[in-house]
């Protein structure tokens, strides 16, 4: 290494450690510094992310990231456990919102592995009866925060409730991680011709170079391409600006969340094809 690289280096490094050092004063800078350090190579890409990812959680509220009401895969307390097993099999998930009269009205949540006990021992059982205790948070509470009472109540879902105490959604311990490092199973899911991959009925999660021609032949959508060739260009446009991981942006019945970018390009994105009476 020569002196003036080494010198370099060393100046570098000095203003990282005046900053990490004591409560930075401005989070863009330090950003800017964890960029520079990325682009030496002096951290990896990865911890990079991650880095930014803590420091979206602190900013990010419930309401950002919550599954809508609309969307709950839920199950009646007053059903026989016999009875959801089905459902069980067609959605595969781990816990279930247990409702009284309506959505609103949140009573517990089911694990699947207590459906599993009960019934090889009786059934029969009704739901309310081998439920547990739902947690309940407001929109509005910060994701960090939220992630410390999941860890403090030993907690995996919680449901989320509005001003007025009806349940509005709810929100799992792994929607907040996902914010942290991302979709892991996106990486792997992905061949190289493969743009778009299919979650759940209405949730993908698709490159950002996708092609908007095979966007619009994929989910027979009519969006403009007559300016840019991919969904990542087209939604760069029309922010006005490189969006930073979390950012969203609704074009018709189609909700984009940018699950991973740089400060030059996007890279993955959420998308969550909304009913359409929701479009304006």
């Amino acid at each position: 290494m020569s002196e003036e690289s080494g010198g370099e280096h060393r100046n570098w490094l000095e203003r990282l450690t005046h900053f990490v050092s004591g409560e930075p004063e401005d989070r863009d800078d330090l950003l800017e510094l964890l960029r520079t350090a990325q682009k030496r190579n002096l951290i990896e890409q990865e911890a990079l992310s991650m880095i930014e990812g803590v420091l979206q959680v602190s900013e990010l509220r419930v309401r950002d990231i919550s599954i809508p009401r609309s969307q709950m895969v839920v199950v009646p307390q007053d059903a026989e456990i016999e009875a959801i097993f089905p459902l069980v099999a067609e959605t595969a998930h781990s816990r279930y919102p247990v409702i009284g009269e309506d959505r609103t009205e949140v009573v517990g949540i089911l694990l699947v592995k207590d459906l599993l006990l009960h019934s090889v021992r009786n059934r029969n059982r009704l739901v309310r009866e081998v439920m547990r205790p739902a947690l309940f948070v407001p929109d509005s509470k910060r994701l960090n925060v939220l992630l410390m009472e999941f860890r403090a109540t030993r907690s995996h879902m919680a449901i989320v409730v509005d001003e007025y105490g009806a349940a509005a959604g709810l929100v799992t311990i792994e929607d907040v991680l996902e914010q942290i490092v991302g979709d892991i199973e996106d990486e792997y899911d992905f061949g190289e011709e493969e743009f778009i991959f299919r979650k759940t009925e209405n949730e993908f999660t698709l490159k950002a170079l996708t092609p908007i021609d095979d966007f619009n032949e994929y989910f027979e959508a009519e969006l403009t391409d007559d300016e840019f060739d991919t969904i990542g260009g087209l939604i760069v446009h029309e922010l006005g600006h490189v969006p930073k991981r979390g950012e969203k942006l609704d074009l018709g019945r189609y909700r984009f969340t940018v699950i991973r970018a740089d400060s030059r390009r996007v890279e993955l994105l959420k998308l969550v094809v909304l009913p359409e009476d929701s479009e304006d």
